[in-house]
Order: structure tokens, then sequence, then C-alpha cells
């Protein structure tokens, strides 16, 4: 058995950020898959009182929230180091993380993918278009907000790839999955580079919806 296990539904994009920070430390791991539909279920609600995923475990040591598995897989693997050195990078990176956490999920993907994306894909459900045209102001400022943290930079922290980014790309490539893309994301031409280039590292294609589902069904 590896000695990292990540319990996850496949398709997340929070556990998309932690497979692939993995991949790009070369580090062994076991998916431990959630069954959809069982995240309030005791077994689960004893990982994470919450009810949400990923949970990571290390060698008898379990954490939950995203954020915190990053910066602990960035401190116990500290090579390649996905964090800059420079404070100020360092603080800019943070500054996308949290973007993506309290403005790009809450009340934006958490809406639109799933109505989009989740919601037809997994549970036959409709779309619901009047709450995704209301999610929608805050969509355009969010992207609008990533784009000028992004800059003429390669990613979010200068010409090295960071935590930020495993964070952020998970969710906006969600995004190109529905026609909302066309107008939030496409006309930001730096962005739609910088996920073109996340898309194309190996850390990000052995961690898409389908291979890890592939992994979900051989555990």
């Amino acid at each position: 058995m590896s000695e990292f296990t990540v319990h996850t539904i496949p398709g997340s994009p929070f556990a998309r950020a932690v497979l692939a920070a993995l991949e790009e430390k070369g580090a062994r791991y076991r998916l431990a898959p959630v069954a959809l539909g069982t995240m309030r279920s005791p077994e689960h609600l004893a990982r994470h009182p919450f009810g949400r995923v990923p949970v990571f475990e290390h060698n008898g040591f379990v954490i939950y929230e995203t954020q915190a598995i990053l910066r602990y897989l960035d401190r116990v693997l500290p090579e390649p180091s996905l964090t800059p050195a420079d404070p100020k990078a360092s603080a800019r990176m943070d500054q996308a993380m949290n973007i993506n956490d309290w403005y790009l999920f809450q009340g934006v993907g958490n809406v639109i993918i799933f109505h989009r994306v989740i919601g037809p894909q997994l549970m036959g459900l409709k779309p619901d278009e009047p709450a995704i045209e209301a999610a929608m102001p805050k969509a355009r400022t969010v992207f609008a907000v990533l784009a000028r943290l992004l800059g003429d930079q390669s990613f979010f922290t200068g010409e090295g790839i960071s935590l930020a980014d495993l964070l952020v790309a998970p969710a906006v490539a969600f995004f190109t999955l529905t026609p909302e893309w066309a107008e939030l994301g496409a006309p930001h031409a730096n962005l739609a580079a910088w996920l073109a280039r996340m898309e194309a590292r190996p850390s990000m294609q052995a961690t898409t919806w389908e291979r890890v589902s592939e992994m979900a069904k051989a555990a």
C-alpha cells in the first residue's frame, strides 16, 4: 500500500488539484473512491465532518481542506517545490488560491458547473437557467480578476508552476465544458493560454475525470 491515500469522488476539481500535486511530485498514491451519494454517510462523516472531498491520509495522519492538503504535501515532499521562495510571489499564490475557494467556487462554480455539468451528467437534471444567469455577474468579475493576476506570466507566480496553478486549473477547466466559457474565459487570451499550458502537463493529463474514474474502478 502506498503511503498517500486520497478519498474522493471522480470529477472533483479539488481532489484533482491534490492528485495533480502528487503527480508533480512523482509520488505514489492510492485512490480510495467515495461513492456518489455517500458523502453524508457515517463512514465518510467520520473522515470529513462537513461531508466533502477530498480527504487525505499519510501514514495514519488524516487531513481535509484542499489548501491544507496541498501545503502539507509541499512540506513533506519538498522537491520540486510548488511554493515560491519570494514572499511576494508566495502571497500572490495564497491570494489566487483563496480567490478559487471563496469566489470561483462559491456562487460561481458551484452554481454554473453544477447546473451545466454535474446535475445533467450525474443526476439527469435540467440546467436552471435563471440560477446560471444570476451567477454570471460574479463569474465575470472572477475571471477578469484571475486574468489580471496572471498578466503576461506563464503561471500565477511567475515562470514556475505553484500550488495556485494546480488548484485553479481544475476549476477553470470545468468551464470549458459550458457555453459560458465563450464569455468568461475565451475573451481572456492569457487565461486561455495558461489553461492550455496547464492541461498539457502530464500531471493534469493523468488526473482527468476519465482517468480518475478508471482509477476508482480499479481500486
